[in-house]
């Protein structure tokens, strides 16, 4: 492992050098005069005075070389459609969108919302926008009306591109009654709307309205002259979930942002140019703005847009495509495979997966019977890896494009290149050794591609990301974490995900590793609760893998005090959760992330507050009716 220990030191330690090769991996209309500005951190600017496009690194660049390559596979087991495009539809597509936004006056620096499913006109707008120096803000589709007039507020969009309805897991979400709802709170108001008309619910245009498609046929045929951006204007934001008050939108650059995912695609995802890269994530996520849509185009390969859920036709629906695009990498997350893991286990049997050379798993830390059991089930290493909506791209990951590790369950492996990562003492701020728990921080300057600033808010950024560690300036990640003696790290769960049970802190992470450990559980969540007498008590909701092992009060209480003497035996009472619930269904973002706040409040008897991106609210309302 000296090689990938060796390639970490020169990216920190030497960091001009180190990313003014990697710069050369993009094209630059005109060169960087500086490679790193770090005079005012904890802002950094990198490749100072060089111009380049987003777009065409992901679009033109790759013409000369493979216009008749295919580019981006749409399939959606929703509408049971599928459309493929080459390198050179791609470049129609997006030049036809980039003449229907400078129709409706979008210029250099404008800000667009995006506001749609997982279809392909979102990804042709997306590039659409970096095409003409626009700043695009992709809104999740279907998040409720007020969140959407606090992103509309705060973007202030001269446009909105949206669509009349998505689907998921057949369950139709219109959405342009929430779009109209709104711009009826909001007060910014965009000089245009385009919708997009997919024929799944009523969508009536008003006044500053227009139909997607009679637009992309005015335009048929349009070129659109590049943008060239100085490196570290804008490319685009992205609002982080689950904020409150007003929206925290995370702004990325522009030049270090195309070279840090160029970099990516060898270094992390071991690609090369003409492979296949399918990323289960959503658009609307930071996972499917770096790895759906810029990363793998960016890399020269092709990338699957999928608009479906992981069991929908059946749970073999991944694999499927796996075989049939031949798909070399595969991206999804933890979660995913907890629920393909309640499935019929011959489905990960049925299909080819022999171009596939390794899945890689973020989104929620990684538990080890998961990874085991997905490991063992294809055949293929597992590559756990940790960021952030803020970081863009991985901050901790194996490497295979540096050197093979061998992987170690649990741990998503290794900082990487440019994070100079620490883990550090709560209260100093001071560095701690192997095998202390801390919190995990970076020192800066953030390397290339992370986030440069929240949108409009200087101080903000400052003082929410680089002021919380008393003493010292460095980015906490609000995660903590631990590096053993072999230079491995650990994400022990959020900061604010510990929970004191009579004067002990524990970790719900912790505890959750414990009970998945057990034979019978599919997934879980533990949660700290008031408690009068302890101050706070662990509660955890099980999801069982067959629910008949719960059928019944006796087989229920004999197989929750089995669960409480697994948890007995690896950390000892104190852990041991005051009530074990077994669920159907855990309550869960769309992205696949637990709500586990709200399960708190429920516990608590309080009102869980918004809810705009759970994926199914009956998740909730079994988890209210189990405690009655």
């Amino acid at each position: 492992m000296q090689k990938i220990r060796d390639f970490h030191y020169v990216s920190v330690n030497q960091r001009e050098e180190f990313w003014r090769r990697e710069g050369a991996r993009i094209h630059w209309d005109t060169p960087p005069e500086q490679t790193l500005d770090d005079s005012r951190l904890p802002f950094a600017r990198w490749y100072v005075g060089g111009k380049t496009n987003l777009c065409y690194n992901a679009v033109d660049r790759w013409l000369p070389l493979q216009a008749d390559r295919q580019a981006l596979i749409w399939v959606s087991t929703e509408v049971d459609q599928e459309r493929i495009y080459t390198q050179a539809q791609l470049h129609d597509e997006v030049n036809a969108v980039a003449a229907m936004l400078r129709e409706q006056g979008v210029e250099q620096g404008d800000r667009v919302l995006i506001y749609m499913p997982m279809v392909p006109e979102a990804v042709f707008t997306m590039l659409a926008c970096a095409r003409l120096g626009a700043i695009h803000s992709v809104v999740f589709g279907g998040f409720a009306a007020h969140n959407l007039a606090q992103r509309i507020d705060d973007a202030q969009p001269k446009v909105i591109v949206s669509a009349d309805a998505g689907s998921r897991g057949g369950k139709v979400t219109p959405y342009k009654p929430l779009l109209d709802q709104a711009l009826t709170l909001s007060q910014s108001r965009p000089a245009a709307v385009i919708v997009l008309n997919r024929g799944l619910a009523p969508a009536p245009l008003a006044e500053g309205e227009w139909d997607y498609a009679e637009l992309r046929a005015r335009h048929e045929g349009a070129r659109v002259p590049v943008t060239w951006l100085e490196s570290s204007e804008p490319s685009y934001i992205l609002y982080t979930s689950g904020t409150t008050g007003k929206p925290k939108g995370v702004q990325r650059d522009t030049g270090g942002y195309t070279v840090a995912l160029a970099a990516s695609m060898e270094y992390i995802f071991d690609g090369k140019p003409g492979e296949t890269f399918f990323c289960t994530s959503d658009i609307g996520w930071v996972v499917g703005h770096s790895y759906i849509v810029y990363g793998p185009l960016i890399g020269g390969q092709t990338t699957i847009l999928y608009e479906g859920t992981p069991i929908r036709p059946d749970g073999g629906i991944l694999w499927r495509l796996v075989e049939r695009y031949k798909v070399n990498t595969l991206f999804s997350a933890p979660t995913a495979v907890r629920v393909l893991k309640r499935q019929d286990p011959a489905l990960l049997r049925r299909y080819d997966l022999s171009s596939l050379r390794a899945i890689y798993l973020a989104g929620e830390p990684l538990d080890e019977p998961t990874a085991r059991w997905i490991g063992e089930a294809v055949g293929k290493p597992i590559i756990d890896n940790y960021w952030q909506t803020e970081s863009g791209w991985p901050i901790l990951s194996a490497q295979p494009g540096v050197e093979r590790t061998p992987p170690r369950l649990g741990s998503p492996s290794f900082p990487t290149y440019g994070y100079d990562v620490r883990v550090v003492d709560e209260s100093t701020g001071q560095d701690l050794g192997p095998g202390r728990k801390g919190v995990v921080a970076i020192v800066p300057p953030l390397p290339p591609g992370a986030m440069s600033t929240i949108w409009g808010d200087d101080e903000r950024f400052v003082r929410t990301y680089f002021e919380s560690i008393p003493g010292r300036q460095v980015y906490p990640t609000f995660d903590w974490g631990l590096m053993d003696e072999d230079g491995y790290w650990f994400i022990l769960g959020r900061t604010d995900d510990v929970i004191n049970v009579a004067g002990h802190r524990l970790g719900t992470r912790e505890i959750e590793e414990s009970l998945s450990s057990h034979g019978k559980v599919a997934e879980c969540a533990v949660v700290g609760v008031a408690d009068a007498l302890k101050g706070q008590v662990a509660r955890a909701f099980v999801v069982l893998k067959d629910p008949a092992d719960a059928e019944g009060d006796a087989a229920m209480r004999a197989l929750e005090g089995d669960m409480m003497r697994v948890v007995d035996q690896q950390l000892g009472p104190v852990a041991r959760p005051a009530r074990i619930v077994f669920v159907a269904a855990l309550p869960k973002t769309r992205s696949g992330k637990v709500l586990r706040r709200a399960i708190v409040a429920v516990c608590e008897g309080r009102d869980p507050g918004d809810l705009a991106t759970i994926e199914d609210p009956n998740a909730l309302e079994l988890i209210k009716e189990s405690l009655r």
